[in-house]
């Protein structure tokens, strides 16, 4: 992979905002719906109706390689196991893929081709560097569903329904409230309430995105009461040996950071060699994958302190029958050589989208789908998601209950890759939290 550019830091910087504040409301609030267990499928057999033309757009080419390539491969798989079930209705979801390379410019040549040319009646699981087109598809009504909140677009777009769920306006003026966006404290909670942790580190480098969301969680952090020790290092020639270093010196407990794949691993060598002993080196949800035991070969201890934390249930949770269809979908349907986190959340953006459709039975109207997109409830696609809804209101929050999904990552202790295990029941690890503003 390459070493990424601002551009891709700032992405970088954004998708670790966008896991950090995806706050959501503790499932037992909410009376489940019985539709939404059923993941969309109609009955057995092969669909044959008219197809549902869908478009999903990726930055498979992007600054930071085919790191957005996850939510579009689980989406992909999602249909073809749907399709092979009957469909929706009977109908096959047909879906046309674009590479937005990771460009502005890029990204609106998707949003043409597959909205004016292709016609899709939805877009599913967009994961773009940079969404330039959104307001285009906005604008054309197109229902845009479960992508990832990279950037602001999911917060300030009508028609648009990004994979955590909204409480912003989207008027499609600025994002959220009057160009301020709202994240809680509850990874930071959790850390403190489940391991006593009480010095945390925030490590970035000196460039602008990076500097930004590390401030966000400072912010965070200093709310429940840490005492931080910040860290910047340059960003061409980054010593990590020095942060690790004072880190040690100063006792720190845990590790947060607003650096890339190649930084992380590169500052967890850098912990093992200056001995430093860590309750969590945190990463989020776009780490959250089965490549830990090589980006990380050099760093035995530090890897084995890695944690991730995220709004969907952890894929490798076998033992969930929404997972397990999942990873069966995968190895059928998807040849990645690679499992991951984003790739479930792709799944359960396309069984989202599929519900939806299911919802409307023969009258299959985009205004259906919103209607089913926008309604009360919350959906947790099966149990796969923390339950999210979109809901409008005025003001921001103050406060609100937030749950969290956890997992730490372990060697096999047989000399096997090893894996992330969960770590207590997401919909158990809840809490009621400050929400703290911040500008995208």
């Amino acid at each position: 992979m390459r070493r990424p550019g601002g551009a891709a830091l700032a992405a970088a910087a954004l998708v670790l905002l966008a896991a950090a504040c995806g706050s959501r409301v503790p499932e037992s609030e909410f009376t489940e719906r019985p539709a939404e267990r059923g993941g969309g499928a109609a009955p057995s057999g092969e669909a044959r109706g008219e197809p549902v033309r869908v478009g999903v757009i990726a930055s498979e080419t992007s600054p930071v390689g085919d790191a957005f390539s996850g939510p579009q491969d689980g989406a992909l798989a999602y249909f073809e196991a749907l399709n092979a079930r009957g469909g929706v209705g009977g109908r096959p979801i047909e879906a046309v893929t674009c590479d937005d390379g990771g460009s502005g410019l890029g990204n609106s040549d998707c949003v043409r081709e597959l909205v004016l040319k292709e016609k899709v009646f939805a877009l599913v699981a967009t994961t773009s560097l940079n969404y330039a087109g959104a307001p285009q598809v906005s604008d054309a009504g197109v229902p845009d569903i479960g992508g990832q909140p990279i950037g602001a677009a999911y917060e300030t777009y009508p028609h648009l329904y990004g994979i955590y769920g909204s409480r912003a306006p989207r008027t499609g003026g600025k994002p959220g409230w009057g160009g301020d966006l709202y994240g809680g404290t509850e990874v930071y909670r959790y850390f403190k309430r489940e391991h006593g942790a009480r010095t945390a580190a925030v490590v970035s480098y000196n460039q602008a995105a990076s500097a930004s969301y590390a401030r966000s969680v400072t912010s965070g952090l200093e709310a429940e009461g840490y005492d931080v020790v910040t860290e910047q290092v340059d960003f061409s020639l980054p010593n990590f040996d020095a942060v690790a270093a004072d880190l040690r010196a100063r006792g720190v407990d845990l590790v947060f950071d607003a650096v890339d794949t190649g930084g992380n691993a590169k500052l967890c060598r850098a912990l093992d060699e200056a001995g430093v002993e860590l309750t969590a080196k945190v990463t989020n949800v776009q780490n959250w994958n089965s490549s830990v035991r090589e980006d990380y070969a050099d760093a035995e201890r530090c890897r084995n302190s890695l944690w991730v934390t995220g709004s969907s249930r952890n894929y490798e949770d076998t033992e969930e029958p929404a997972v397990k269809a999942f990873r069966d979908g995968m190895d059928r349907y998807a040849d990645t050589g690679t499992r991951s986190q984003w790739q479930l959340e792709g799944w359960a953006a396309a069984m989202w989208f599929a519900d939806a459709a299911k919802s409307c039975g023969k009258d299959l109207t985009r205004a259906c789908v919103e209607d089913f997109m926008n309604r009360a409830e919350p959906y947790d696609a099966g149990g796969l998601l923390l339950p999210a809804r979109f809901e409008q209101v005025p003001e921001p929050p103050k406060t609100r209950p937030t749950c969290v999904s956890a997992a730490r990552w372990q060697d096999d202790a047989d000399g096997g890759d090893g894996g992330w295990v969960t770590q207590g029941e997401m919909t158990e690890n809840c809490f009621t939290v400050p929400q703290l503003p911040y500008r995208p």
